[in-house]
């Protein structure tokens, strides 16, 4: 949690960034935080559309907490996003989880 705390009081101090964000989110989906890691990793991609990592950690929170038709709109963006960057990998692996989501 000591990470959690650190980067808290950077955003307090106003240094947001999609990278902060996306530190958040990631912290607290391993505190198993879901819902607060969603918060995080939508800001993240706000600031920063591009930010394929976002997306796949974002639909990944969003999976995990039922939210399946906005993790598969999250895994689409991130699919997009890590294509326009040349991230086939990034890419492959979103198409693999939506394809996952998509089943019955």
């Amino acid at each position: 949690m000591a990470l959690i705390e650190n980067f808290e009081k950077m955003l307090a101090a106003g240094k947001d960034s999609a990278l902060l964000r996306f530190s958040l989110g990631n912290e607290y989906a391993k505190a198993g935080e879901a819902a607060r890691a969603v918060e995080h990793l939508q800001a993240a991609v706000r600031l920063d559309p591009g930010y394929s990592a976002a997306w796949k950690l974002l639909g990944k929170a969003l999976a995990g907490l039922q939210r399946d038709d906005e993790a598969r709109q999250a895994y689409a963006q991130g699919i997009a996003a890590a294509e326009g960057h040349g991230d086939k990998q990034a890419a492959r692996e979103m198409a693999v989880f939506l394809k996952r989501l998509s089943r019955p």
